[in-house]
């Protein structure tokens, strides 16, 4: 067993963090380097080769399960499409009401094993999958893959917090995240694939599956990463800061004494706050194709290239945002980052006033801005409650956050429909108007001094 290293001690602040008035919760001097290599040695940083083996399948995973789901239901078990939409629908509830159970099952100090459950009930919701005959067995399987795929990012982020710290647990996270936008994409192209080799590969696809996300789960249990509960009313000579730790023993952390209410409340506050930016991923996935197609009537192909370029451009930009504003304090990304989508929105207004070929084109002009204000807010938002969570709520925050995030998901695809079937005049400025609220909100709630 490799020796566990101490927390470091927090850092000095620099000129730049007086100049832009940040605290030392939000800004740390230390970045790590940027380069060909950074992306590999962020995805390793914490947990090493076994654990970049599963953030891998949990991309390829992520890239399959939306329309390998829907498609396995309605190709393979014969189910209409609103029935499998319902039970797809099921599965992210469900998913939602484990999340609170799965930050306390942190706090208690559980790192690696939450992470390793999350994969193991998606590998036993594709079991699932493969027996189904039915819309019972189907409902079953969705319920079991949305639990997974729900408390993934909780578990992850809790991982990373514990092997990582400061701007290279930040980076490390935006890692991650480039991992998993290729995923979607290299997922996306498996499943249409296997429609077209017929129920037979649907039926292949989920025995892969299956077998990828157990394998995963032994990777990520045999790093063995945990943490001693934390107790708030713990003396401590000094306040806490994660030290990096090995990822072959446990991680020894020390209690804090801190004013663990208020910052859970602001917290939360946060998550409340940052619920419109949630939205940001249904605007491309279901705003922009519909307002592409029935609105301004252009070809389907419009739709497709902008899913694409923005895909490539978060591929390419996430990591090297993240290392590039590593020293801007993080609330301010986050507001920055909920400006830059509000821009977008009133652009993407404007664009449709165009009309014809023009119109299409200036929509994805002005889907590179919505790209960057993405880039941001993913970039941020995590980290930011990372950094600024008391340790022993650490699971607690980070559900909280991601509850916020999956029930704007949840609700974006009906609100977003209502308000463009009354028009675009309407669901533009309307949109534009609460991520502009929730930007004001979030610079707000930065603490000060």
């Amino acid at each position: 067993m490799s020796p566990i290293q101490s927390p470091k001690p927090a850092p000095a602040p620099s000129a730049t963090t007086a100049a832009t008035g940040a605290t030392a919760a939000d800004v740390d001097v230390e970045r790590p380097r940027s380069g060909p290599a950074a992306l590999l040695g962020l995805l390793t940083a914490a947990g090493g080769p076994r654990y970049a083996a599963a953030l891998l399948v949990d991309a390829l995973g992520t890239g399959l399960l939306r329309p390998f789901l829907l498609l396995y239901g309605i190709g393979v078990l014969a189910l209409d499409a609103g029935a499998a939409g319902l039970a797809m629908s099921a599965g992210m509830v469900a998913g939602l009401l484990v999340l609170p159970l799965t930050g306390r099952w942190i706090d208690l100090g559980a790192r690696s094993l939450p992470a390793a459950a999350t994969l193991l009930v998606r590998a036993a919701g594709s079991v699932t999958l493969l027996l189904a005959d039915g819309a019972a067995g189907f409902t079953a399987a969705a319920v079991l893959l949305g639990v997974g795929s729900q408390s993934w990012p909780a578990t992850h982020a809790a991982v990373v917090s514990t092997l990582t710290e400061g701007r290279t647990r930040d980076a490390a996270l935006a890692a991650g995240r480039t991992l998993r936008n290729a995923g979607l994409g290299a997922g996306a192209l498996l499943a249409t694939l296997a429609v077209a080799g017929g129920t037979g590969a649907l039926k292949l696809l989920a025995g892969v599956t299956a077998a990828a996300c157990l394998l995963a789960a032994g990777l990520v249990h045999s790093l063995r990463v945990s943490a001693p509960r934390a107790e708030a009313a713990q003396p401590s000579a000094a306040p806490f800061s994660p030290g990096p730790a090995t990822a072959t023993g446990p991680v020894t952390t020390t209690s804090p004494v801190t004013a663990t209410g208020p910052a859970l409340r602001r917290i939360t506050l946060l998550s409340v706050a940052s619920l419109p930016f949630a939205f940001t991923f249904d605007v491309l996935e279901v705003a922009l194709p519909a307002l592409l197609v029935l609105h301004l009537h252009a070809s389907a192909a419009w739709s497709s290239g902008i899913f694409v370029g923005n895909t490539v451009l978060v591929i390419a930009l996430q990591l090297a945002v993240v290392l590039r504003l590593g020293e801007r304090s993080r609330h301010t990304v986050l507001a920055a980052g909920g400006i830059a989508l509000t821009l977008s929105y009133l652009g993407f207004w404007a664009a449709g006033g165009l009309g014809g070929t023009a119109a299409a084109g200036a929509v994805a002009a002005v889907s590179v801005l919505y790209t960057f204000g993405e880039i941001l807010y993913t970039g941020s938002g995590t980290a930011l409650v990372a950094a600024t969570a008391p340790p022993h709520l650490l699971g607690r925050a980070l559900a909280r956050w991601e509850l916020s995030t999956g029930l704007g998901r949840a609700l974006a695809p009906a609100v977003l429909t209502t308000l463009l079937a009354v028009g675009p005049g309407v669901l533009w400025p309307v949109l534009a108007g609460a991520t502009l609220v929730s930007s004001v909100a979030v610079a707000r709630l930065r603490p000060r001094g």
